[in-house]
């Protein structure tokens, strides 16, 4: 198993506890927002992070760390994924799992064999915007919606979530996602930050006022929508 990266304590990315994440390398996306570009175009030019670093850490902080987050890229692409879940798993720790939803039945697998307790799934845009956002043109998003419908199943706490992109995301297409997504347990409207390692240039946030917009158009479908990232 090949691990690219580690964030030793975070207090944002598994809900509200303290956690490590720690990141995988390869994606079958493109977004251009992404902030790990790295890992998702030039994983063979990164140094490995080695096993024993990441859990002789894990075993020191038992106690002090409520659980882990396993981050990419994509971390379903990797066929060892198990293994490393179920070696975190006998630490002790809660895995929640950062995922693009394009693998439904890894997705599934991983839950009906207890490997993670929570779920993090990127809803990028709506259907039909989807290739335009994730850099591959008229994509299909039937194992998107297989993996959507799977956690709308409430087979496992799960949240979706959308970086808004001022680009890429109307008040229409927000109103499609929530249409797609009605009655999902947690939604959340996160704001985009530039940085250097993003794969796409000039790309912006949407603004205070348009992600409120945004937020109150969901209300029907999707009434458990938060603001992630914006100071409201």
């Amino acid at each position: 198993m090949q691990l690219f990266g580690m964030e030793k304590l975070s207090l944002v990315d598994f809900d509200g506890k303290i956690a490590a994440t720690i990141f995988t390398g390869g994606c079958n996306f493109r977004c251009g927002f992404c902030h790990n570009s790295p890992l998702v175009l030039h994983v063979d030019k990164l140094p490995e992070y080695s096993l024993k670093e990441v859990f002789d850490y894990l075993e020191k902080r038992k106690g002090i760390l409520e659980g882990v987050c396993v981050s990419g890229g994509e971390p379903t692409l990797n066929p060892d994924l198990d293994l490393l879940l179920k070696d975190i798993k006998n630490l002790g720790y809660p895995i929640k799992l950062d995922t693009n939803g394009t693998n439904p039945y890894k997705l599934k697998s991983l839950v009906e064999n207890g490997l993670i307790d929570y779920v993090a799934m990127d809803v990028k845009n709506d259907k039909k915007a989807y290739g335009e956002i994730i850099g591959i043109p008229n994509y299909d998003t039937k194992k998107v919606e297989q993996s959507v419908d799977f956690l709308l199943s409430d087979a496992i706490p799960y949240e979706f979530r959308t970086t808004l992109i001022k680009e890429f995301h109307t008040i229409e297409n927000i109103r499609l996602i929530g249409e797609w997504i009605k009655g999902a347990d947690k939604y959340f409207l996160q704001k985009f930050k530039d940085s250097e390692n993003c794969i796409q240039s000039h790309l912006s946030p949407v603004d205070e006022k348009t992600v409120l917009e945004f937020k109150d158009a969901l209300s029907s479908c999707v009434p458990n929508t938060f603001l992630r990232g914006y100071d409201l």
